[in-house]
Formats: structure tokens, sequence, C-alpha cells
């Protein structure tokens, strides 16, 4: 049981790898090179594209929750940068790796493109808690936390879900910095 999952975390990291490189276009038969094992071998884990699609929107989304824990429990940072973090957790391994694809999942793939919209927009929770912390500290103005949860999902969503910051050579990590950074600090200009 343990062989199969080395063996599942190792195609999902191979998919993650090749969406970067190639969006939709990679086929399995890709993973299968990669990998170095027979394309009978991947079908018999994952009967589909869209299957695998899937289980790496689950294991990608799994995985931010558990950086926003890893924050969370982290005693070394104060309330208002558990706050940034949270609103812009997003695991290393994950920078550059084909966020800015996920548009194309809509057409071809609706279930997978669906599944990834619904995690973008599931549980506010933790960061919802750390604004209402960070205002009784007085670290945080006072904002109503649901134009602000609207506001990031929102941009989540458009970050992702369309090519405009592919087209101008802007990575979804430095899209959510920079509308985390426009939100902290506003854009007023610093004397």
């Amino acid at each position: 049981m343990k062989n199969i999952e080395v063996t599942k975390e190792k195609i999902i990291q191979a998919t993650i790898s090749e969406f970067s490189k190639k969006g939709l276009k990679f086929t399995m038969d890709d993973i299968a090179k990669n990998l170095v094992m027979s394309k009978k071998t991947l079908y018999n884990i994952y009967d589909s594209k869209e299957m695998l699609l899937m289980e790496v929107a689950d294991y990608c989304f799994f995985d931010i929750k558990n950086s926003q824990q890893k924050i969370l429990e982290d005693t070394q940072r104060d309330t208002l940068s558990k706050f940034i973090k949270i609103i812009s957790a997003l695991p290393e391994r994950y920078k550059d790796k084909g966020l800015n694809n996920v548009h194309l999942l809509k057409d071809k793939y609706p279930a997978v493109y669906k599944k990834i919209i619904d995690y973008l927009t599931a549980d506010w929770n933790v960061a919802m808690t750390l604004l209402n912390k960070g205002i009784e500290e007085k670290v945080i103005r006072p904002v109503n936390m649901y134009v602000l949860k609207i506001t990031m999902e929102s941009a989540y969503k458009g970050f992702m879900c369309d090519s405009e910051l592919l087209e101008n050579g802007i990575s979804f990590d430095d899209a959510v910095k920079e509308l985390v950074d426009i939100i902290i600090n506003g854009i007023g200009v610093v004397d």
C-alpha cells in the first residue's frame, strides 16, 4: 500500500511539472516517460487524464491547507504577518508551476475547473479568525470581512482562470503578493 502512495505522489509531481511546462498539451505518455514507467502502469493507477487532474487538485489544495496550518502554529509570527501569509499562502514548490494555466481547464475539464474554483472559495475560517484577532489587537483596522473575502476570492479566480496575467508575464504568485500588498498598504504614495 505504501508503494502505491509513493508512486501516486511521483505521478502527481510529474503531472504538476508537465502542466506547468505544457499546459493541457501534456499527455499521459509524457507522464509515463518522465517517470520511466509504462503507460499501462499509469493507467492502472489513474483511469484517465481527468481523474489524474482531479487528484492533483485535491493534492495541491490539501498541501496549501497544511501550509496554512503551519503558519497558524508559528509562534514566531505576529497576527498581522500570519494573516498576510495565510491569504497569500502558496507552498514554495508550487511557485511558477502553472497556476496561470488553470483557465485552460474550463472547457476541456469543467469538473476539474469547478473543483479548483470550489477550493478557492471554500474555507476562509482561519483567515477570518486572524482578521478578527488583528482587529481586536488593533494591528488591522476594522474592515468588512465579507467584502475582503469576496475581493480575494474574485482576484484568485481572475488570476487563475484568465490568460491575461500569463500574457503579461506575471505569475500567479506574484499577482497574489501584489494584491495582498495593495490590500495591506493601499495605493497611496508613502512619504
